[in-house]
C-alpha cells in the first residue's frame, strides 16, 4: 500500500493509534484501574509495615548501643577510681599444723 509509506505513513498510523487509544481508552482504564488499585496499595501497605519494623529494630539495636556504653563507661571510671598498683599480700600461713 503506497499510502502508508514514507511521513504520511507515520501520520497516518499515529492518528489509527490516537483514535483506536480514544475508544478503548474509556473501557480498558476502569478495568486496568480495579486491578491497580488493589496491588498499589497492597504495595503500599507492605512498605509502610517494613517501614514502621525497620524503626522498631533500630530502636532496639539503638537502645542495645547505648546500654553497652553506659556500661563500658562504668568500668572505665571504676578502673580509675581503683588504685594504679594491686596490693600483693603475703600467703597465710597456719602455724598450728604440724
Amino acid at each position: 500500500m503506497a499510502i502508508f509509506q514514507g511521513w504520511k505513513g507515520n501520520i497516518l498510523g499515529g492518528l489509527a493509534i490516537g483514535i483506536g487509544a480514544s475508544v478503548v481508552a474509556p473501557v480498558v482504564i476502569p478495568i486496568l484501574a480495579t486491578v491497580v488499585k488493589p496491588l498499589t496499595k497492597a504495595a503500599i501497605k507492605g512498605g509502610y509495615l517494613l517501614y514502621d519494623k525497620g524503626r522498631e529494630t533500630l530502636a532496639e539495636a539503638q537502645e542495645v548501643i547505648e546500654d553497652l556504653v553506659a556500661e563500658t563507661k562504668a568500668e572505665m571510671e571504676e578502673a580509675q577510681e581503683a588504685p594504679s598498683q594491686a596490693v600483693v599480700s603475703e600467703p597465710v600461713v597456719d602455724h598450728q599444723k604440724g
